[in-house]
């Protein structure tokens, strides 16, 4: 049967499963690929366009030195027209490791007796949020092993601690999740508490692999998986990430089950996910695993170049499992969320130490920089740090959302929201070498902007400087 994408396609229906392995399969060995055909696309991507699942397979096909290099420039303007020269910083806060799945890439897992299981008090907890306000964080990402003590009711109790802890000048704006999947009626449960994002990662998208790396515990359910945001979404939450752990199948594929999955939700409740994440497996307690599917260095760089063409409006996340150098790279090429200062052993934020104990860990990160010394090089770099939570205030998420982002509008709000809250970073968290950057780069972003909104962020500046704090527009 002569290939056609109608021959795979199947229908986009709310909380049934939607991927489907002969459909990517058949893009990826049937679309052929050239300079001219990859030009079209990145032409159709910098009209600020989502890619089809035939257009991203163009881009993941192609080959040779001048496609590769249009497909890295394409991504680094879209990302320069799209988000200007703002990231956003947040940091990752473990609240408990216990876990009933049996991932075999996990340091979580259930067979793994090397694992010391903690899961914070509430004490603890408060203690580990003022740590992170010291240092100036101000968006978490709270993570729990996928347990059944940690159910809707103790996320929900979770995200309301850290939102009433207030250390000196600190606050947490914006607390995102990543847990298991719940029921309607938890994902209502955990809304009310004033979550941001609910990350619910497929790990891989094929199937076969899937069934192999997942053989016990909830998590062993490849359809219910899938289908876990969409219950989310059902359920009122407007806010919600996926991700697939590169390196436990093809990146090739899991880049195609990404844009499907985008696709997916978009169709259904027209809304895409607010942010995509790619981590790519490393070390972990215990880890038996080979290494056939393992990215290069190269293959991620072009893994994160061709979600960005492919999905122009979705934050890209970039976690500390990549070394320094690498990170500051894949930054130009489309990330717009990083964490910084990140210690993921249970209860370290108190602490001095620094991560090495992958029995106290899921994994191993490979960029154990404070948060200034992430900033200090965003700036030597003309980057600009972002604590932004305006848009989860005013309501500009979901379909809202959307509406601003999509005809571009967002950098209109986004970079002058960024400016302000590194101002109050500056002002209240930096060392003098970082403050004096730090002015630098703001003032260069001012000089870009007419003369109104320049004067309304100069107004808001002198505030800040003043002592108020929680300024945006």
């Amino acid at each position: 049967m002569k290939f056609t994408p109608e021959t795979y396609r199947i229908p986009d229906i709310p909380m049934q499963p939607f991927v489907d392995e002969g459909e990517i399969r058949a893009f990826l060995d049937n679309t052929p690929s050239s300079p001219e055909r990859v030009r079209r696309v990145i032409d159709k991507s910098l009209a600020k366009n989502r890619l089809s699942l035939e257009e991203t397979a163009v881009l993941i096909n192609a080959t040779g030195d001048e496609s590769e290099g249009l497909i890295m420039e394409g991504a680094r303007a879209l990302k320069t027209e799209v988000y200007g020269n703002r990231i956003v910083l947040f940091a990752p806060l473990y609240v408990g490791n216990k876990c009933a799945n049996n991932c075999a890439y996990c340091g979580f897992r259930a067979s793994n007796r090397e694992q010391v299981r903690k899961t914070l008090s509430h004490d603890e907890l408060v203690k580990e949020v003022e740590a992170l306000e010291e240092c100036g964080q101000k968006r978490l990402i709270m993570v729990f092993g996928e347990h059944a003590e940690y159910g809707p009711e103790f996320i929900a109790e979770a995200v309301r601690t850290a939102y009433t802890v207030k250390k000196g000048r600190g606050e947490i704006r914006r607390v995102n999740i990543n847990a298991a999947p719940l029921d309607l009626e938890g994902f209502r449960l955990v809304k009310e508490a004033g979550i941001g994002t609910y990350q619910v990662f497929q790990e891989t998208y094929h199937r076969g692999a899937y069934a192999i790396y997942h053989p016990q515990g909830k998590k062993a359910d490849y359809d219910a998986r899938l289908t876990a945001l969409d219950r989310a979404l059902e359920a009122g939450l407007d806010d919600v990430g996926i991700g697939a752990l590169i390196g436990l199948y093809d990146w090739r594929f899991e880049v195609m089950g990404l844009v499907r999955h985008a696709s997916h939700l978009e169709a259904c409740y027209n809304v895409g996910p607010h942010t995509i994440s790619f981590p790519r497996i490393k070390d972990a307690s215990m880890l038996r695993m080979g290494g056939h599917y393992f990215a290069s260095d190269g293959e991620f760089a072009r893994l994160v170049a061709v979600l960005r063409l492919a999905v122009p409006y979705t934050g890209l996340i970039l976690t500390a499992r990549e070394p320094a150098e690498l990170r500051n790279e894949l930054i130009r090429y489309g990330v717009s969320q990083i964490d910084g200062g990140t210690k993921i052993e249970l209860g370290s934020y108190v602490s001095e130490q620094r991560n090495i104990n992958l029995n106290r860990s899921q994994f191993r990160i490979n960029d154990d920089r404070s948060l200034n010394e992430v900033v200090d090089e965003l700036l030597l770099q003309g980057m600009l740090p972002s604590f932004c939570t305006a848009c989860y205030r005013l309501g500009r998420t979901g379909e809202h959302f959307m509406e601003f982002s999509v005809p571009g509008f967002i950098k209109r709000y986004c970079t002058p929201n960024a400016i302000l809250t590194l101002a109050e970073y500056l002002v209240d968290y930096a060392p003098a070498r970082t403050a004096e950057r730090g002015w630098k780069v703001i003032a260069e972003n001012l000089d870009g902007m007419s003369e109104h909104l320049r004067n309304e962020m100069q107004e808001k500046i002198g505030r800040i400087r003043q002592g108020e704090r929680d300024l945006y527009r």
